[in-house]
């Protein structure tokens, strides 16, 4: 197991990492501690308060590590391709965390990256392979079937996002993108769903990650563009909302868009605006049945000193078998979190809204939806079936709308 890892950073504006500290392994915990030429250069602390810029070495509160480089680690899927390419035949040989972050890929989300050594950096990239062999390896993945270690070594490479579905960060033409793969054991179109759902929520006014929907092998592949990265090559560093919260792994179930508001007000830059934003997609997940709407489905660009939300992604409608439903984080500082717009409007204060305000998102989201869904559902490929198994099931589900004929 790993007991060391050199944390490398790329700054503001800048095409070349450096090294910013090193990551130890005291125990339980892995603590960070800055190197001192970054320290003394004093420019871009990685996260505050979480890693305030000191010698000392800093250990981490609530988890095993600082929420800020958990978040630059593989998760879900990146971890299961991991084990998948060493062959680990038990949970009993689990990697370690600083083992995960060095056997992932370099091309990972955010602006930082993990190796060996203070002194020379080493990408860890693969040679560009074919979408389609990405799928044919990930569908070996799922299936727990051998991969030949070339494409292995690829999807390792590039597949350090989390979530279930199987995924790969990918180039194409200067376009740095996320390609999220159908599963082969869904019972559902889900990214035809998740691909409605962001194109919805763009006519909508929010900021989405812009989406295409291809086709792979005869198989869905969604291809979201990566809002971390340029097109000239430098990169963004990101935080999650569960980091933004100061909250780890375990006490992510804690979380809540109310809090979140309030961090919003003393933390974000054109906090008004980003409340409205931070309302107006909480109520768009309520209007398609995305109820996955938990921390780490947030995030926010920081850049040394203040956070900015970044564009939305991972909209995707869930299945709904009734009514009453709920969403991961709680919306009022009363800890409700029904999946209704109307209680939401009722706590719009939360959000700096007033009732009006709060009203007139809604009705123009429930109103955009019905205009546009039949078109976008074709654009999607959906057949007639599953464009019908959806409305009014999981788009604009009738328990998402009681009561607000009376608000």
């Amino acid at each position: 197991m790993t007991s060391e890892s050199y944390v490398w950073i790329w700054l503001p504006g800048e095409l070349d990492p450096v090294v910013a500290g090193v990551l130890r392994q005291r125990g339980p915990v892995i603590t960070f501690a800055y190197g001192r030429s970054y320290f003394e250069r004093g420019e871009f602390p990685l996260y505050l308060p979480e890693l305030p810029f000191q010698l000392d070495e800093i250990s981490p509160e609530g988890d095993v590590i600082a929420g800020c480089i958990r978040d630059a680690g593989p998760d879900g899927w990146g971890r299961r391709v991991i084990r998948h390419r060493l062959q680990l035949a038990s949970d009993a040989d689990e990697p370690g965390v600083l083992d995960y972050l060095l056997l992932s890929g370099s091309d990972r989300v955010g602006a930082l990256d993990f190796q060996t050594s203070p002194t020379g950096y080493v990408p860890r990239g693969s040679t560009r392979v074919t979408l389609e062999h990405l799928l044919q390896a990930a569908d070996a993945v799922e299936a727990g079937e051998p991969v030949a270690p070339e494409l292995a070594d690829a999807l390792l490479l590039e597949s350090s996002p989390g979530g279930t579905f199987p995924k790969a960060f990918i180039q194409d033409h200067g376009r740095h993108l996320l390609a999220k793969f159908s599963s082969r054991s869904e019972d559902r179109p889900v990214l035809k769903y998740e691909y409605a759902a962001m194109t919805l929520a763009r006519r909508c006014g929010l900021a989405v990650a812009p989406v295409e929907l291809i086709q792979t092998l005869g198989r869905d592949v969604l291809l979201v563009e990566r809002f971390d990265r340029d097109d000239v090559g430098h990169r963004r560093a990101v935080v999650s909302a569960l980091t933004v919260l100061g909250l780890g792994e375990i006490g992510g179930r804690h979380a809540s868009y109310a809090d979140l508001a309030e961090t919003v007000r003393a933390r974000f830059t054109e906090p008004k605006a980003t409340l409205r934003e931070l309302f107006a997609r909480i109520t768009f997940n309520i209007l398609v049945s995305n109820t996955d709407d938990h921390a780490k489905n947030h995030a926010a660009f920081w850049d040394g000193s203040m956070l900015t939300l970044t564009p939305a992604f991972d909209i995707t409608p869930q299945l709904r078998s009734g009514g009453e439903a709920a969403q991961a984080m709680a919306i009022g500082v009363d800890g409700w979190r029904m999946s209704q717009v109307a209680g939401c409007i009722e706590r719009g204060a939360t959000y700096l809204l007033d009732r009006e305000e709060a009203t007139g998102i809604v009705e123009q989201q429930i109103a955009l939806i019905e205009e546009g869904w039949d078109e976008v559902a074709q654009s999607a490929g959906m057949s007639s079936i599953e464009q019908k198994q959806a409305w009014k099931r999981q788009i604009l589900n009738p328990y998402a709308l009681e009561g607000l004929d009376e608000v």
